[in-house]
């Protein structure tokens, strides 16, 4: 009995060093959210590929992050990042925080086993910038299609699990609707579909004479800022806001103004009827930009039965940079990761 004691204690003792340490904090942590090895090591390489557009080739950067693991760890598909409006893809989707693993959503699913990629749309971060175009959202869609076919080059031709965040879930949509075939399945985040009922799109549209002026708008750290406290404020870590603002401007200090434009005026872009993949449906409680209703009506035209559509607690406009981050990537890895149903009926 007092060695089982003694023992005891003793592997108690050492489990009270071991959390102590900061990366044995670090792993405790991540576990306890996600099964999966926080101190696993992600590679990162840049891909180039181009897209034909007026008689010209248009560069798109591509960013992929993968697992450096053995060959027997198991993969669970090729995930396809879009971003939104006013941002590139790499601070959104691989922002880097010492100390803050679930920064990098790329880093995160990759150690989870996915291949994951992201691209910069026309216009912003590292993509070409030189068409005098607002790339709208039709635009962005084919930013997608182009992405997709070089990825789909390097995975071997399997379809993608797609996921695209505010106007990012608009051209994720709209391209899913024009290639369903190259789409396993697809989640949309933070989407708008007729606009009805949204107040930050109603503040939007009164400076819609000013979009349409010109094909970029400016950004600075404080509208950054706001798009993480216009809805409802306490929801992000301001600090990340902070390291996420810095690698935005140091990308952009203007972006295009046509997916401004679309949400402002030409909604909707995407028809519900036509997106024929499994798909998840995905909104913050407070989202200002698409009401509860909006998005209800648009879930129920879509004509695949294997869809979800959920309502994220505590979450407004940015669910990957909330303070609920761990619920957003637990939906979307489950949703991924959902086996495909053996009867259809």
């Amino acid at each position: 009995m007092t060695d089982d004691v003694t023992s005891r204690r003793a592997f108690l003792a050492a489990a009270t060093a071991l959390a102590a340490t900061p990366l044995a904090t670090e792993r405790v942590t991540a576990q306890s959210g996600a099964s999966m090895n926080v101190l696993a090591e992600v590679a990162g390489s840049e891909h180039w590929t181009s897209k034909r557009a007026d008689g010209q080739n248009v560069r798109l950067f591509l960013w992929r992050k993968t697992l450096r693991a053995p060959a027997s760890q198991p993969r669970r598909g090729t995930i396809l990042f879009v971003h939104g409006s006013s941002v590139s893809a790499t601070p959104v989707f691989d922002l880097q925080i010492p100390g803050k693993p679930e920064a990098s959503t790329m880093d995160w699913f990759a150690r989870l086993g996915y291949d994951t990629w992201c691209v910069d749309c026309e216009g912003y971060g590292r993509s070409d910038k030189s068409r005098p175009v607002n790339a709208d959202v039709s635009c962005g869609a084919d930013d997608v299609a182009a992405a997709s076919e070089y990825i789909m080059k390097q995975n071997g031709g399997r379809n993608l699990l797609l996921y695209g965040a505010s106007s990012g879930a608009l051209r994720a949509g709209l391209f899913a609707q024009r290639h369903p075939d190259r789409v396993e399945r697809l989640a949309l985040d933070a989407l708008v579909w007729t606009g009805e009922g949204s107040p930050t799109l109603a503040e939007r549209k009164k400076r819609l004479a000013e979009y349409r002026a010109s094909n970029r708008r400016p950004i600075d750290r404080v509208f950054v800022h706001s798009i993480f406290t216009r809805d409802h404020p306490g929801t992000s870590d301001l600090t990340v806001v902070d390291a996420f603002a810095d690698a935005v401007l140091v990308l952009d200090t203007s972006v295009p103004t046509g997916t401004y434009i679309d949400t402002s005026a030409n909604l909707p872009v995407v028809d519900p009827t036509r997106i024929t993949v499994p798909t998840l449906v995905m909104r913050g409680q407070w989202d200002g930009i698409a009401s509860f209703q909006d998005v209800a009506n648009f879930f129920a035209k879509l004509p695949n039965p294997d869809k979800q559509f959920i309502v994220m607690p505590g979450i407004a406009h940015t669910s990957t940079r909330s303070k609920n981050w761990a619920l957003v990537y637990h939906l979307l890895d489950a949703y991924f990761s959902q086996p495909a149903p053996v009867y259809v009926g």
